[in-house]
C-alpha cells in the first residue's frame, strides 16, 4: 500500500490512478480507495454515533472512476454499510444525497480529481454536516493506516439515479425563481453548454432543455475521461475560448462552462466575454445580494481592487480572505456565526458556496442562478460598471530549499517589514496570505501579492495596475528587494524585466 498521507491534499485524497507516465507511478489503486473507504466508515459511525450507515457512492467521467468506484463499494459492503452507487454524478450532487428526504443518506464519497490530467483520481467525503475538512481526512487516513476498521455483516448495494433527483432540485428551483405559469419558463433562451466530457452535461439535456431552452450548440456534453477536446476547467483560457466561440457562432443568449465534477463554474455573456475571475465574483455577489442586503462576500486573496471599489458602491462589503475553498467557506460560517450576512464565499477560480445552499460549493446551483437572471436580462447589463486592470502577471517563483514553506514564509515576513519603511510601496491591511503590497507613484494603482504555495516549492506573485506600462517598474521593484535571497529561482521575473522595459 502507498503511503497514504502522501495522498492528502487539504480536504482531498489525490492521487495517480492510472499508468500513463513512467515517472509518474501508480499511488492511488483500488486497494488504497477500498481501506480509505473502511476508514471513512468507521469514522462516520463514531461521528454519528451510529451502526446503521447508508453512503452514497458517485464518480466523476475518469476512466479510472469504474474500478476505483468499485473498491469503494466493496471496502463499505465489508463492512456492513448499505451502499447507494450513483454511478456518474457530480461533487456537490453527492452532498445533496445526505440531504434530499428520498436519499437520506449518512454519507457519501465522491471519486474525482477535477481538473487534473486524466491519469489523476481522487476521494471527497461528505456527511450531513458537510464537506468534511483537512483535520477529518487526517483521522480517516489515520483510521486507515492502523487499520482500525469497524468490521460488520449486512451489507447491501443498490444502484440509484442520484442526478434524476438533483436535476429536478434544480429545476424546481430555477421555476420557483422565475416565477412563471409556464412549464418551459426558459423558452425564448439560448444557453450554450460546455461540459468539457465531465460530469456536467446533465444541466443541458436534464435541467434546460426540459425548461424549453435552446441549447443547441452545447459541446463535449458526453462524459469521456481522457478529455479529448480541452481539459474541463474554467480557468483554462482553451476551455473558455472554445464555449466563447460557441456562444458566437450560435449566437447564443449566454453560455456556462463547468469543471469536470461541477463544483466550479463559469459563464460566457451574450456578447461573447468570459465571466469568470473577478466578474465571476461580481456577478454571485449581485445575485445574492437580492436576498442579503447587508451582505458580506468572503473572496480569495487575489481579487483586484477594481472589484473592491465595484462592491462597495453596490452596497456590498468584500471579505478579502485566503484562496482554498474550504478556507472561503470556512471563514463566511465564522463570519456568519458573529452575526455577519457573510451569505456568500467564492474563489476566483469559480467555487461559489451561497449561505442559501448549505454553504455548499455547487458550480450548477451557480449556474441556475445566472440562468434566472438571464431570463430577465443582459447579464452583461449587471456588471457593466466593475472596471478592470490595464495589466495583469502572474509569476511562480522556484524556491530551492527543502523546507521551502519557513524560507518563502520569511521572505513574506521580511517584505511585510521593508514595506513598512518604503517611500515607494506599503503594505495593504488587513490581509490574510502572504503580503499584499501597493506601490504608489510613478505605478498608477498597482499592487502585488506574493504569498507562499500550498503544496509546491513555489512563491506565487501576482502583479496588477491601472496602467500598462507599470509592470516592468513594478516587477523592477520587487526583483531589487528579491535578490536578496540566493534560494529564489528569479530569472523569470528577469526576463520579464528585460522584455518590458523601456530603458
Amino acid at each position: 500500500m502507498s503511503n497514504l498521507r502522501e495522498l492528502q491534499n487539504g480536504s482531498d485524497i489525490r492521487g495517480v490512478a492510472l499508468n500513463t507516465d513512467p515517472n509518474l507511478p501508480v499511488n492511488l489503486s483500488e486497494k488504497e480507495v477500498y481501506d480509505l473507504a473502511r476508514a471513512f466508515a468507521a469514522w462516520l459511525r463514531r461521528k454519528l454515533k451510529k451502526k446503521d450507515l447508508t453512503v452514497a457512492v458517485g464518480r466523476d467521467s475518469r476512466l479510472s472512476g469504474p474500478s476505483l468506484s468499485q473498491a469503494v463499494d466493496d471496502g463499505l459492503i465489508f463492512d456492513g454499510v448499505d451502499v447507494l452507487d450513483t454511478g456518474l454524478s457530480s461533487t456537490p450532487a453527492m452532498f445533496m444525497a445526505t440531504v434530499f428526504d428520498e436519499v437520506n443518506a449518512d454519507g457519501a464519497i465522491m471519486l474525482t480529481a477535477s481538473h487534473m490530467p486524466e491519469n489523476r483520481n481522487g476521494m471527497k467525503f461528505f456527511y450531513k454536516g458537510g464537506g468534511l475538512d483537512a483535520k477529518d481526512v487526517t483521522e480517516i487516513i489515520d483510521i486507515a493506516i492502523k487499520e482500525d476498521f469497524e468490521h460488520l455483516s449486512g451489507g447491501s448495494l443498490t444502484g440509484y439515479d442520484l442526478m434524476k433527483i438533483y436535476a429536478e432540485h434544480l429545476r424546481n428551483l430555477i421555476s420557483e425563481r422565475i416565477d412563471s405559469d409556464s412549464d418551459k419558463p426558459l423558452e425564448g433562451l439560448h444557453i450554450v453548454v460546455d461540459a468539457g466530457n465531465g460530469a456536467g452535461g446533465f444541466f443541458a439535456t436534464q435541467i434546460l432543455a426540459p425548461l424549453g431552452a435552446n441549447i443547441e450548440g452545447s459541446q463535449f456534453l458526453n462524459p469521456d475521461g481522457s478529455f479529448p477536446n480541452h481539459i474541463p476547467n474554467p480557468e483554462n483560457k482553451e476551455a473558455m475560448n472554445s464555449l466563447v466561440e460557441a456562444v458566437k457562432k450560435n449566437h447564443a443568449d449566454l453560455g456556462l462552462i463547468f469543471d469536470t465534477d461541477v463544483d466550479r463554474s463559469s459563464a460566457v455573456d451574450e456578447n461573447g466575454n468570459p465571466i469568470g475571475g473577478n466578474d465571476l465574483v461580481a456577478l454571485a455577489a449581485l445575485l445574492a445580494s437580492r436576498a442579503h442586503p447587508n451582505l458580506t462576500v468572503v473572496t480569495d486573496s487575489v481579487t483586484s481592487d477594481e472589484l473592491k471599489d465595484f462592491l462597495e458602491k453596490k452596497g456590498i462589503h468584500q471579505h478579502r480572505f485566503k484562496r482554498g475553498y474550504r478556507n472561503v467557506i470556512n471563514e463566511a460560517k465564522r463570519l456568519c456565526d458573529e452575526g455577519e450576512d457573510a451569505a456568500l464565499a467564492i474563489e476566483t477560480s469559480g467555487h461559489a458556496a451561497f449561505a442559501d445552499n448549505y454553504f455548499l460549493d455547487d458550480g450548477a446551483y451557480l449556474a441556475a442562478q445566472i440562468v434566472v437572471e438571464a431570463a430577465s436580462q443582459s447579464i452583461s447589463d449587471l456588471i457593466s460598471e466593475l472596471k478592470h486592470p490595464a495589466m495583469t502577471e502572474d509569476f511562480r517563483l522556484p524556491v530551492s530549499e527543502k523546507a521551502f514553506r519557513a524560507y518563502g514564509e520569511q521572505v513574506i515576513e521580511d517584505l511585510k517589514n521593508f514595506a513598512r519603511e518604503s517611500e515607494t510601496i506599503e503594505l495593504v491591511e488587513p490581509n490574510y496570505e502572504g503580503a499584499r503590497i501597493r506601490f504608489t507613484t510613478p505605478y498608477g494603482k498597482g499592487w502585488a501579492l506574493i504569498r507562499v504555495s500550498l503544496h509546491e516549492s513555489l512563491l506565487p506573485v501576482h502583479l496588477e495596475s491601472d496602467q500598462p506600462e507599470a509592470a516592468a517598474y513594478m516587477a523592477k521593484e520587487l526583483l531589487e528587494f528579491l535578490s536578496q535571497y540566493p534560494s529564489l529561482d528569479l530569472n523569470d521575473l528577469r526576463d520579464y524585466i528585460a522584455d518590458n522595459s523601456n530603458e
